[in-house]
């Protein structure tokens, strides 16, 4: 009997059945992708975990992924990730208390701001939404979520992410003067309130070190290279290069740019390496898809078969993700505000 990290996963699955399920993120290399039951965005992940009856369900992406599947799990469910250290630096950029305190001294005049944060943040800063107000978008519903938000207060904390931020107000027409990238630094008190008051749309300056490496210049050296090649990019991708391409969105978005680009065309794909390789793969002969940088995530490549297998093995006597219910049910809450008004519409 082979030992290998793909058999005794595959061997484990068929054992537990309904009982696991394996979820893995767009990002995740093809030899966890290949063990999943569902992948998909934040977004296709956040809404399956609703419908999921499984005990135990694994998460293969950074640790706030896990940490929202945690917060939306129904009774008697478990949540795993196979590396707990998997996190995510733009994340990191807002730490919950600091997005707090400072969200409190920009409302303290008596404005009604309502807190937006990136699915890519913390369970406290989701809760910190929650309790507020506010909610949560992904890059696939950001202007949506932005949108609902306006409508709730008389102003917007948009968190974490700068680059999906001003993306963001730029789709939606809101502009540069009617917005500000917050001075976070000692605490927020180098934010000028008389112009953090007059801004609409008040952004945190976090970004993410994968997206940030694709620039303008890159999309005009590979059009130069090769003339008619299509350029998609995601919205996490500085301002610059959203506007330099011929399309950005999120991750599933560029999976359907890939496969709807012209037979014979040539397609760069501003994303994680991973999955640009994949679409690359899956249309070899019949168009050229071409990472536009080589851009891996670290933290997503630190979830391995080999670690996904000793998991899997060892399942009753691992740590499940722990959200205390102090943050766990406000973070809910803004979530589910998300799904709400982000479900799809039923036919009349």
């Amino acid at each position: 009997m082979s030992t290998s990290p793909g058999h005794i996963i595959e061997d484990i699955r068929r054992r537990l059945g309904d009982r696991l399920a394996i979820l893995a993120h767009h990002y995740q290399h093809d030899a966890i992708v290949r063990h999943a039951d569902h992948t998909g965005d934040s977004l296709e992940l956040s809404r399956r975990i609703i419908d999921l009856s499984a005990e135990y369900i694994v998460f293969c992406g950074v640790y706030f992924m896990a940490e929202t599947a945690a917060i939306l799990a129904g009774p008697g469910q478990k949540v795993y990730i196979p590396d707990a250290r998997a996190s995510c630096v733009m994340s990191e950029m807002a730490p919950g208390r600091l997005a707090e305190k400072i969200l409190l001294k920009l409302r303290a005049t008596g404005r009604n701001l309502i807190p937006l944060t990136y699915v890519n943040s913390s369970g406290r800063v989701k809760a910190l939404c929650g309790n507020l107000g506010g909610s949560v978008c992904t890059s696939a519903n950001a202007a949506t979520m932005l949108g609902w938000a306006r409508e709730q207060g008389d102003g917007v904390l948009f968190l974490p992410d700068r680059m999906l931020g001003e993306n963001t107000c730029d789709r939606l027409g809101i502009p540069p003067e009617k917005r500000m990238i917050l001075d976070i630094r000692r605490e927020g008190a180098l934010i000028d309130p008389q112009a953090a008051e007059k801004a609409e749309v008040l952004v945190w300056p976090g970004r993410c070190v994968i997206h940030t490496r694709f620039t303008a210049s890159l999309i005009r050296a590979a059009r130069a290279a090769h003339p008619g090649a299509l350029v998609a990019v995601h919205p996490e991708c500085p301002p610059e290069t959203v506007r330099e391409a011929d399309a950005a969105g999120s991750t599933s978005f560029l999976i359907r740019f890939a496969e709807e680009a012209p037979a014979g065309s040539t397609v760069f794909i501003g994303t994680e390496t991973n999955l640009v390789l994949r679409l690359a793969a899956r249309y070899a002969g019949e168009k050229t898809i071409i990472p536009l940088l080589d851009s891996r995530c670290s933290n997503m490549a630190k979830i391995t078969e080999e670690k996904l297998a000793a998991q899997l093995a060892n399942l009753e006597n691992e740590h499940p993700v722990n959200v205390p219910d102090d943050i766990r049910e406000p973070a809910r809450l803004a979530v589910n505000r998300m799904l709400g008004a982000c479900a799809p519409r039923k036919p009349s």
